[in-house]
């Protein structure tokens, strides 16, 4: 890879913010880093190399900064109430049973083994997605608060049991790899919460700030890449290693000068640079090779809408249900991971990012609705 190469990645992954910048359209900045790498990659122009080791180095790491990031938008600090919880629960219990269902559907439709694969797709939220737009759009309200815990635990359960569906043959080491991370996880959260109760993380914050050493920073990274490093070693995605050590370092509280920093260092280079690789991944071509995989995307897609749009029956706004069903980190690392495993068939990998692009589309148009109804509501009032 070259810096002509970086260069060019950094400027297709200004499409993103162009195309979210109008506000009423309400489209993630993803799709447009994702459309841009699938144009000069594998499936259009083939300018850049989603195979070349440095191209896909730089990606591992994004993906782990990613998925970080939404370990740390978990809002397990909030005070919610046990009404909400319990709902949220409840809710994504009823869409997980609904996504077994559709999930073996779908795999004997197509006749394809990976059933449990599919459900844990179906099943998943994306909090990166998920509670940013909510925050974009100002939606508030008892709805909305019960929406929050329920895509929390959606996410936090499918990202642990997707290595296990991938691959259930291996199923035993990566149960045993993902207990390992979660215990690096958990230690990191205990040895970071003393830290901070004998008044060590004060002081280092201090020192930091007043001397520019961005120490927190530089310490945060080194914990993130050990617990990458221990992932890969157990064969466990560093999907898991990142959202992990988000929710640890969440749980103990970020200080809003370290967030400010992985934020600019996420969504400035390393987060645009993961999805441009991810669309440049992509073997949309094959799509057209095998048209049953087109018809497994949309049905993926469908499938994941049908399912959250279950929770209705909760009394959960058809809207919301629709946001609640965009999905990204988990198709993400299970195309990860099958390509990597040699796990899925030609064109299966693209045909689960057009399902979660499906879900996407349909998140969009749920929160736009969502965004009205509540200006609606409140001009009414």
């Amino acid at each position: 890879m070259t810096f002509g190469e970086l260069a060019v990645i950094g400027l297709i992954g200004l499409l993103g913010p162009l195309l979210a910048l109008p506000s009423r359209w309400h489209l993630p900045v993803v799709l447009g880093e994702l459309a841009a790498g699938a144009a000069l990659g594998a499936s259009g122009f083939g300018y850049l190399d989603a195979t070349e080791p440095t191209f896909r180095f730089l990606a591992d790491i994004g993906f782990a900064l990613v998925m970080f990031v939404a370990g740390t938008h978990i809002p397990v600090r909030a005070r919610s109430s046990t009404a909400a919880l319990r709902a949220g629960v409840l809710r994504a219990v009823l869409i997980g049973l609904v996504a077994v269902g559709l999930g073996v559907g779908i795999a004997r439709l197509f006749g394809l083994p990976h059933w449990s694969l599919y459900a844990v797709l179906i099943a998943s939220s994306s909090a990166a997605l998920v509670l940013p737009t909510l925050d974009s759009l100002g939606l508030r309200g008892r709805a909305v608060g019960d929406l929050v815990p329920q895509v929390a635990v959606a996410d936090a359960f499918c990202i642990v049991a997707l290595p296990l569906a991938v691959d259930p043959a291996h199923a035993p080491r990566a149960a045993l790899g993902a207990v390992v991370v979660l215990a690096t996880a958990a230690a990191i959260c205990a040895g970071l919460w003393w830290l901070d109760r004998v008044g060590v993380r004060r002081r280092v914050h201090v020192v930091s700030e007043r001397r520019r050493f961005a120490l927190e920073l530089r310490i945060q990274l080194v914990l993130l890449c050990l617990i990458a490093a221990i992932a890969v070693g157990t064969h466990v995605s560093i999907m898991l290693a990142g959202f992990a050590f988000g929710l640890a370092v969440n749980i103990v509280g970020e200080p809003r000068r370290l967030a400010r920093q992985l934020f600019a260092l996420t969504e400035g280079f390393f987060g645009p640079l993961f999805f441009v690789w991810l669309g440049a991944s992509l073997q949309l071509r094959n799509l057209g090779d095998h048209p049953a995989m087109l018809g497994l995307g949309l049905a993926l897609g469908l499938g994941a809408v049908l399912a959250h749009l279950a929770a209705s029956l909760l009394g959960q706004p058809a809207p919301l249900g629709l946001v609640a069903a965009a999905q990204i980190g988990v198709p993400s690392a299970a195309v990860a991971i099958g390509a990597e495993e040699g796990l899925l068939r030609p064109g299966e990998g693209s045909a689960l990012m057009l399902g979660a692009l499906v879900t996407i589309a349909f998140a969009v148009v749920g929160g736009s609705v969502a965004a009205r109804s509540q200006t609606s509501g409140s001009g009414r009032s």
